[in-house]
């Protein structure tokens, strides 16, 4: 009670009755000095924020609010068999998390691979050591948004797969070039830990409760053993850790470029920065790709990454690392990357760069429907109709900013195919003729819609192609630019156009607390009337709610943020 009384906080009883709207604020406005101090070199003021953050009760709840109510794995439990805490055990959490506390094994999970025969291991740590990677990962994530280099795209607020292929695009769009197309071995189970922590460079109690995560060990069936490199899959924190130790591949590149041969028409060298410029490193993840005009070089680069990743206890996978032109594709992300001689006529280049759905994109997605389709031969046609349709729209979004015109005509065959087939085994003794009365109606001119009265199976053609655009630089969500960040994420290719529809109707503000909406918040649309007293589907009786809001409103009813507050709101969000 003295506590609450010491941070300006009334007394506080219960979960739902913490002023959340304050505790935001409070994070982002100490985040964002963080990210500021990162960026004009300021270490001190660094290592004394990180420090308050840490210590900060405010960061503490939102962190135990993060992996016990917002994250979808809340309720899969570690070693320790905790899991789906009550908001009473949310409160002792918070108060028991230590810096100092040593962590527990985490839990080995095998999942597979998709396309694949392969598993991955997930290592999930206990309930309390989630709860404190959130808040480390709170205190370090600003400091290294300010140092990440731009063409690094994978693990990152505001980036995503989009970008590292529209960058792609924009380095090769004027000027075939060379491609080293690689990919880390086992880049997650490799890692050097001493190395790692060197690179990281944090203060003592973070650098030792750090190595502690890195050193827990895994449980595998009740198997215990040690865990010497390495991050484990599964943790909170690990994608940054990793982000942190192949941090430093792009200006190795640049140290490279600055070396070459180029000449001018007029013989003489160019300078260092075009040359930087000729030579581009993109980063998602542990996959990357090195592009360059001339062969020599790009091998080259391959000798240099292979020698700096050895540092960090790492090295390519030769099975998936080549060189390559554009001109003979590669794929990347799930994409295909080529390019195709033309004309004069069609383009001032005499190419052109043609970006679709890779083959083995394609074929993963259409044995996953297949797979559905077969599981639900006894089902109502509204059950099948209600797997397929996320499957779909999932990865048409994906797909929706490349040439995939032809793709989803060609997977519409396909599904159509497949789903004829369901429905004559499903009736071997009617005719082919009845059969396809009963399962399949007219939609919008197409007699061949598989429908079950108004619930219908989406088609991949109905998914609009969008450019997309690429996110500006090093920019980071932690700048306090709020209103371009909103922006890009209801114009995002995987955000449904229902929840991008809400999301410019009400400016980017979540409808009950009154913050902006920011990238990694799970977002859920609320029925203002519900169903169950007359309420429908329409735009109109819905709007748009962070999870965690979405949960205290269900849990009591409480008065939401008017459009007129939502209007003074956008002024000055924060």
């Amino acid at each position: 009670m003295k506590r609450s009384k010491a941070r300006g906080f009334a007394p506080m009883k219960e979960w739902a009755g913490i002023n959340w709207q304050k505790l935001e604020k409070r994070l982002f406005k100490l985040q964002k000095r963080i990210y500021r101090a990162a960026l004009r070199g300021d270490v001190k003021a660094v290592r004394r924020l990180q420090k308050t953050l840490m210590k900060s009760w405010t960061a503490k709840m939102i962190a135990v609010r993060r992996v016990t109510q917002d994250n979808k794995g809340k309720k899969t439990a570690g070693v320790d068999g905790v899991k789906s805490l009550t908001p009473e055990q949310r409160l002792k959490l918070v108060d028991n998390l230590r810096v100092y506390r040593k962590a527990k094994p985490t839990r080995r999970v095998w999942i597979p691979k998709p396309g694949r025969d392969e598993r991955r291991p997930l290592g999930i740590p206990t309930m309390y050591d989630r709860a404190l990677q959130a808040l480390a990962k709170q205190a370090l994530e600003p400091e290294w948004e300010a140092k990440f280099e731009p063409n690094s795209y994978g693990f990152r607020p505001g980036r995503s797969c989009h970008d590292a292929i529209e960058a792609i695009y924009n380095s090769i769009k004027l000027q075939p070039k060379w491609v080293l197309d690689a990919d880390i071995s086992k880049c997650f189970d490799k890692i050097n830990h001493t190395a790692l922590l060197n690179k990281l460079n944090t203060y003592p109690s973070l650098r030792r409760l750090i190595r502690s995560w890195l050193k827990a060990g895994v449980m595998d069936n009740g198997n215990y053993s040690d865990t010497s490199e390495g991050t484990p899959q599964g943790g909170v924190i690990s994608p940054l850790l990793a982000n942190i130790a192949l941090h430093g591949m792009e200006e190795c590149i640049t140290q490279l470029a600055k070396t070459l041969d180029m000449k001018n028409p007029k013989g003489r060298q160019i300078s260092w920065q075009n040359k930087a410029r000729s030579l581009n490193c993109v980063r998602y993840a542990d996959d990357f790709v090195i592009l360059h005009k001339d062969q020599t070089v790009v091998q080259r680069c391959k000798e240099i990454i292979s020698e700096w990743l050895a540092d960090m206890g790492l090295e390519l996978k030769p099975s998936k690392t080549k060189i390559t032109h554009t001109f003979d594709g590669f794929d990347f992300l799930g994409v295909n990357v080529k390019q195709y001689r033309v004309g004069k006529y069609q383009s001032r280049q005499g190419f052109k760069t043609i970006i679709t759905p890779s083959k083995k994109s394609v074929k993963v997605h259409y044995e996953r429907l297949a797979e559905v389709i077969d599981s639900h031969k006894a089902a109502p046609q509204k059950a099948l109709i209600s797997r397929l349709n996320p499957i779909i729209r999932g990865w048409a979004n994906y797909h929706s900013t490349a040439c995939s015109k032809e793709t989803f005509s060609h997977l519409g065959y396909l599904l159509w195919n497949r789903l004829q087939r369901w429905g004559y085994q499903r009736h071997p003794n009617k005719s082919k003729t009845w059969v396809n009365k009963k399962y399949w109606g007219t939609y919008q001119g197409s007699n061949w819609t598989f429908q079950d009265g108004a619930v219908r199976l989406l088609r991949h053609s109905e998914t609009p192609i969008i450019r997309h655009v690429k996110v500006k630089g090093t920019v980071s969500p932690f700048d306090g630019n709020l209103t371009y960040w909103s922006s890009r994420m209801g114009k995002h290719p995987e955000m449904p156009a229902q929840k991008a529809k809400l999301l410019k109707r009400q400016k980017g503000i979540c409808a009950y607390c009154g913050l902006t909406f920011r990238d990694g918040d799970i977002l859920e649309v609320h029925h203002i009337q519900p169903r169950s007293k007359g309420g429908n589907n329409k735009l109109e009786n819905l709007e748009l709610l962070h999870l965690h809001c979405h949960d205290v409103v269900h849990g009591h009813k409480t008065k939401t943020v008017t459009r007129e507050e939502l209007d003074d709101l956008d002024a000055n969000p924060w």
